[in-house]
């Protein structure tokens, strides 16, 4: 039976119970994972980029529906601006503790890196970007996408997890509907913020599937690389 028709039949979150180690171990065998990304306009828009059919023609959505797998923090660092692309950052960390510096393989430590400190960066902020990387499954699909949450919504993103968590729910139990709204901070600049919500519960077999997924999810996310598309 094809995973299209499982996805068909099944409805809802089932089709997650597809192994993806084993997909992957199929059809990824010496190719670097890379996932579809949803994207934040700039300058206080308020709707989402999300992959469809036509990769050369996203579509644009006010909100979407999705269960979170797993997120984690990213920390990137660019000497130069950002000028388009998928290049990866001077130096990078995939959890916020530790990062790698490309040019010479470096280990440094975040917590004191001079490039995480205010000020550092325009307008008063860190010149090394803190941002959560979260890796999204939509219902009817099978592979996750990647939505990267700013800076900006940081802190509204840890308010949600932490009243998921206030009433003993983890961020993958339910549905979450994410939406944006059009913020400006304390410098004047205009910019757009993810806005999380719940949707549903997950039902009981819907939960044991996308705990599995999350596990392997968990497995394979520090090893996709991160870019200044992010």
């Amino acid at each position: 039976m094809s995973n299209e028709m499982i996805i068909k039949e099944n409805g809802g979150y089932l089709a997650a119970a597809i192994n993806l180690a084993d997909l992957f171990s199929e059809e990824m065998d010496g190719l670097t994972p890379t996932f579809d990304r949803i994207k934040i306009p700039a300058g206080g828009g308020i709707s989402y980029e999300v992959p469809g059919d036509d990769p050369s023609n996203p579509d644009s959505v006010k909100e979407f529906k999705a269960v979170i797998l797993y997120h984690h923090p990213i920390h990137s660092y660019y000497k130069e601006k950002f000028t388009g692309g998928n290049n990866p950052p001077d130096c990078g960390s995939m959890d916020g503790k530790i990062g790698v510096v490309a040019e010479t393989g470096e280990c440094k430590n975040c917590g004191s890196c001079p490039y995480a400190k205010f000020g550092s960066g325009d307008n008063g902020g860190m010149a090394c970007k803190q941002k959560r990387r979260v890796y999204i499954l939509r219902e009817g699909e099978i592979l996750p996408v990647i939505l990267t949450v700013p800076t900006g919504s940081l802190k509204e993103f840890t308010k949600y997890v932490t009243r998921l968590l206030q009433k003993g729910k983890k961020t993958n139990s339910v549905v979450t509907k994410f939406t944006l709204k059009k913020v400006q901070n304390s410098t004047g600049i205009t910019f757009s913020q993810v806005v999380c919500s719940v949707d549903r519960t997950l039902s009981p077999d819907e939960q044991q599937n996308i705990n599995a997924m999350s596990e392997q999810v968990k497995s394979f996310a520090g090893h996709v690389a991160i870019t200044d598309a992010e």
